[in-house]
């Protein structure tokens, strides 16, 4: 960061509200058709005459969602942005706008704000979409971000929670577990420095978990590699609270049951690595663990070819008749009913 920005601004405060959105927004480009008009008016423009819009929001608060003890904040930035888009791509959807709002304490200096937004301007650029607006405002406690992520599909692209029908296989893509695991790792370090803050820790054996957890990465190549092999998702959802929790969205909206086969879930060798050395079951944890945000969606049997062999894409389970119920099948054949024990921010109190 360099100090030319800010060395004739103190604080925020001497900014003032509008100021400082100025200040944080000025470098954002435009990229999309769809934005008529961004940030610099009282509500931002947005049309395509010949696609559906998809909207969803996210909040996302210091202490319950993050720890800013080991949480940068220009991946705290990148990481608001890539949890909405990835709600967008489970629709099927093209991510094309955001808006950004925060509320923040005094303790967070100007250089503060700057790198949270470095962080949202370098996901902006990556996911090729408009910054459109937001607000800012004071807090009396930490950080707030509230992120709203927009995106178009056209109305038969669209691809809901409840179209799985009887027999349709389960797929999931990427590996799973692999975020909790980072963050029981970033949790460990934490409480060891705490006791000796002259132990400095050492993460290099944890990389792709501790990546999975502080910048998780959406998956907007799914719907792209899709439609190019000609596949359209009976149902769809991104896995944000485990695999377990959204499975049972899946069957609940559906109307229908699945068997999940323990056996096929993917698991990075460093999940397993680190579960053994945590005593931790590899199962459990992909099972509840959360914050993976890959994509699980259903297909006909018949598209199965389409995607046989395709490393993005491991084929899970199928779904069953309501009555069979939801179930996962073990390595020794046995059936167990399918618990969601994911995430859950009215019972916890830190991530």
């Amino acid at each position: 960061m360099s100090k030319k920005k800010t060395d004739s601004i103190k604080d925020i405060s001497s900014l003032g509200e509008f100021g400082l959105i100025n200040h944080i927004t000025k470098d954002f480009k435009i990229v999309q058709k769809s934005t008529v008009k961004s940030i610099g008016d009282d509500a931002a423009v947005i049309f395509d005459q010949e696609r559906q819009l998809v909207v969803t929001t996210d909040l996302l608060i210091e202490s319950v969602h993050f720890d800013l003890s080991y949480m940068p904040l220009k991946h705290l930035g990148y990481k608001a942005v890539v949890v909405n888009l990835s709600d967008v791509y489970a629709m099927n959807a093209e991510a094309t706008q955001i808006t950004v709002s925060i509320a923040i304490s005094n303790r967070f200096p100007l250089e503060a704000v700057e790198e949270l937004y470095e962080g949202i301007k370098t996901a902006a650029k990556i996911y090729n979409i408009d910054v459109v607006g937001g607000d800012t405002t004071s807090s009396t406690r930490g950080l707030i971000i509230s992120v709203t992520a927009i995106g178009f599909a056209k109305k038969e692209e669209v691809v809901y929670r409840n179209g799985a029908k009887e027999n349709d296989l389960l797929v999931v893509t990427g590996d799973l577990g692999a975020a909790y695991l980072g963050l029981q790792v970033l949790e460990r370090e934490k409480q060891v420095f705490q006791v000796n803050p002259n132990n400095q820790p050492d993460l290099e054996p944890y990389v792709y978990l501790v990546e999975r957890q502080l910048k998780p990465e959406a998956r907007k190549d799914i719907r792209e590699l899709l439609s190019a092999l000609e596949v359209t998702p009976t149902s769809m959802i991104d896995i944000s609270d485990g695999l377990s929790s959204e499975a049972i969205h899946l069957c609940k909206s559906s109307n229908l049951g699945c068997n999940l086969y323990e056996e096929k879930i993917p698991l990075d060798p460093q999940v397993i690595s680190t579960c053994e050395e945590f005593n931790l079951d590899s199962t459990t944890i992909a099972l509840n663990g959360g914050e993976d945000y890959e994509l699980l969606f259903t297909i006909s049997t018949e598209d199965f070819p389409k995607i046989k062999g395709n490393p993005h894409f491991t084929v899970i389970g199928h779904m069953t008749n309501k009555k069979e119920g939801m179930h996962l099948i073990t390595r020794a054949n046995t059936k167990i009913p399918l618990k969601a024990r994911g995430w859950n921010s009215f019972q916890e109190t830190s991530e």
